[in-house]
């Protein structure tokens, strides 16, 4: 089996796992709108959330391993289509016309950027430097997100994405660092990524409960597509990955993510 193919079918399963994770936490932040993080930290329903997301979390750092970021994290907004039955079943309602036409169009776009974005096994980390100005840069954003205001969901919802996005991009160079033969294996420069990791997606796992009080649709939805393209902005800007097939490649990407957003 080749890495590529490898790094989707780990991506295919991590996006059911992270699916049946959101479920959870809307199920719970529905039955208690209002709880704080203390209060949380004693809900089993909320501790199984976070076994699940754990196991998703497993899975993705092992397809980042074998894949690129413009091809794993692409593939993350299959939980929005794998969450939409899921969470029909669990409503005792079907799944709508428009639900359907909505992943339909999801994974034409996914397609239309897996084509442009299939490239080699990842051999390129971020510096120390950099992962310090990514992180700096992300929680400032963060911050921004989170201020008082209109549309608190849909903000929380961006934040989280964008957090788990950037946790994504750092636990590549993690991966990528510590199975490299020519380094030690746990380097100063691995653990302090790994504790911006730990960080990131501890933030982004507690942004999105915040954010699926109000439902689960759209926030799931803009939580699902900010991650990849935080993700795939450092894969691009900073990672040395590229876009296969030239301008061509590029309008095609363009179409795909616009056809996905749609979705």
């Amino acid at each position: 089996m080749s890495a590529a193919l490898l790094a989707v079918l780990l991506s295919l399963v991590s996006a059911c796992a992270y699916a049946a994770a959101a479920v959870a936490q809307e199920r719970l932040a529905a039955r208690s709108p209002g709880s704080g993080a203390l209060r949380l930290l004693a809900s089993g329903a909320w501790w199984w959330s976070v076994a699940l997301n754990a196991s998703a979390a497993l899975l993705h750092v092992v397809a980042l391993k074998y894949g690129p970021l413009t091809v794993v994290q692409p593939l993350g907004a299959l939980t929005l289509v794998a969450a939409v039955p899921l969470g029909a079943r669990l409503a005792g309602r079907r799944v709508s016309a428009v639900e359907w036409r909505g992943t339909g169009l999801t994974l034409l776009g996914l397609g239309a950027l897996l084509l442009t974005a299939s490239g080699p096994t990842p051999d390129d980390v971020l510096s120390v430097t950099e992962a310090v100005a990514v992180s700096g840069a992300t929680a400032v954003l963060i911050g921004l997100l989170c201020r008082p205001g209109a549309r608190p969901g849909l903000r929380h919802a961006t934040a989280s994405g964008i957090a788990s996005g950037v946790a994504s991009a750092l636990t590549q160079t993690v991966t990528v660092a510590a199975t490299d033969p020519s380094g030690p294996l746990l380097s100063a420069h691995v653990i302090g990524v790994a504790v911006l990791v730990a960080a990131f997606a501890a933030g982004g796992l507690l942004l999105s409960q915040t954010a699926y009080r109000g439902g689960l649709g759209a926030p799931l939805a803009v939580v699902t597509l900010a991650n990849p393209v935080a993700a795939a902005a450092i894969g691009l800007s900073l990672l040395g990955e590229r876009l296969r097939g030239g301008a061509g490649g590029v309008l095609l990407a363009l179409t795909g993510a616009a056809l996905a957003a749609w979705g």
